[in-house]
């Protein structure tokens, strides 16, 4: 899903997932639980890459996969019980080889304000072994086709701003 945007995006034209938090999401203090947003980055994560046809299929057929090597959090607001927000998130790093980076951008509908920037890092791993290898040119030609330039990648200095 690529909209939102009228939001004030670190980046252009973010991948997009709506989400309204639940009771379900929501801890002890009454705002989404650390744990439910880790949730979040992973679904965006994987609609995202599946929709540039790096599908499960396309993992099963190559034995390979890119698996999180690092996930930094910047916390910079909470949201509670019956929010609606936007997640946003771009491919930002790619050596052309093994590792790939990903940043998110998390903002409230209401009011545009952004509670979450995060960065994932991913190196690519054979299925069986789980031992880095080299990605298969298919993953190569689709992660370098959808790199959105000037994100925080590899060794970004994780702070909160963009």
């Amino acid at each position: 899903m690529s909209e939102g945007n009228s939001l004030n995006w670190d980046l252009p034209e973010p991948f997009i997932m709506p989400i309204e938090v639940g009771d379900e999401d929501t801890d002890r203090l009454g705002h989404a639980n650390n744990v439910v947003y880790v949730r979040w980055l992973e679904e965006i994560s994987w609609q995202h890459i599946e929709s540039l046809g790096m599908t499960w299929e396309l993992h099963e057929k190559t034995g390979k996969a890119m698996a999180i090597t690092r996930t930094e959090i910047d916390y910079l607001a909470s949201a509670n019980a019956g929010d609606r927000l936007i997640l946003g998130t771009w491919l930002t790093g790619f050596d052309g080889r093994f590792r790939s980076a990903r940043q998110f951008q998390l903002i409230r509908e209401s009011d545009g304000k952004t509670l979450v920037r995060a960065v994932s890092t991913h190196a690519c791993v054979n299925m069986k072994s789980q031992r880095p290898s080299r990605m298969p040119a298919e993953f190569a030609r689709i992660l370098g086709d959808a790199m959105v330039p000037g994100g925080r990648g590899f060794d970004a200095a994780f702070d909160s701003t963009p």
